[in-house]
């Protein structure tokens, strides 16, 4: 459990590492589950022999974002823990040196979406589902990274509905890079990499730096700008009379910040 890199090290698959998440049941994370993964890729993006970052998970699907219980059970620090968790792991993904293929199947929530809207390319599986369900979670946060998926009204309207969206979707608004079947999932992804890491490695550094440079919004201070808002719903209440309904009949488990 946690996360962890490994380094396929033969032929065409040598440059590429792969850094897996894995929080039973759902990968909802802890605030420490955070921190953990954005120093993996920030580790796997400093290493000179890697050319390309596989982003994937174990379990029931690739994230559901924060871990409420947690939230529930700490209070304010753990609000303020994971919002700092998220703001470094969405961060380490989109200032990865090298690029960053996001291998996506079952739930792709609150959190997740962060992770895979900073992602460079976004490989999913059938089943694939994204969403924010954050007003269903006294939460706010993410619309940053959703906005990078689809167009802005579908975004506010998703938004605001808590409603998800399939990878066959987002493949017609052209960030699913490609949808497979559940189990070819894996070697889609390892294969888009592969291509990639056949590039210089130097050069793809320069290249990665130079998109993010052209990035009309600057995504680390716009997330920033949407926590303020997360932790005012807290301290004024409303975040606590909505999280209460956690856990209720028909919710999941796991959350989203």
């Amino acid at each position: 459990m946690g996360v962890s890199t490994s380094s396929p090290e033969k032929g065409p698959e040598k440059g590429i590492a792969l850094v897996t998440v894995d929080y039973p049941p759902v990968n909802a994370l802890p605030v420490s589950g955070w921190f953990a993964l954005a120093d993996a890729v920030r580790a796997a993006g400093r290493d000179p022999d890697t050319r390309c970052v596989v982003l994937a998970a174990e379990g029931r699907g690739f994230n559901a974002g924060v871990d409420i219980k947690e939230i529930q059970a700490r209070g304010a620090s753990a609000l303020v823990g994971a919002n700092r968790g998220c703001f470094e792991a969405f961060a380490a993904v989109y200032e990865c040196e090298v690029p960053v293929v996001a291998a996506v199947r079952g739930f792709c929530l609150g959190g997740g979406i962060g992770l895979v809207g900073n992602a460079d390319v976004i490989v999913a599986s059938e089943d694939a589902v994204f969403g924010l369900p954050e007003l269903d979670r006294g939460a706010l946060g993410a619309a940053t990274h959703l906005a990078r998926l689809v167009p802005q009204h579908l975004l506010r309207a998703l938004y605001y509905t808590s409603r998800t969206v399939t990878a066959a979707e987002l493949h017609t608004h052209g960030s699913v890079w490609r949808v497979v079947p559940p189990s070819e999932l894996p070697a889609a992804a390892l294969e888009l990499a592969v291509e990639i890491a056949a590039k210089d490695g130097e050069l793809l550094r320069l290249a990665k730096a130079a998109i993010n440079g052209i990035d009309p919004v600057d995504v680390r201070r716009s997330y920033r700008f949407e926590q303020g808002f997360t932790y005012e719903a807290s301290v004024g209440g409303v975040a606590d009379r909505v999280r209460d309904t956690f856990g209720r009949a028909g919710k999941q488990e796991g959350s989203d910040e």
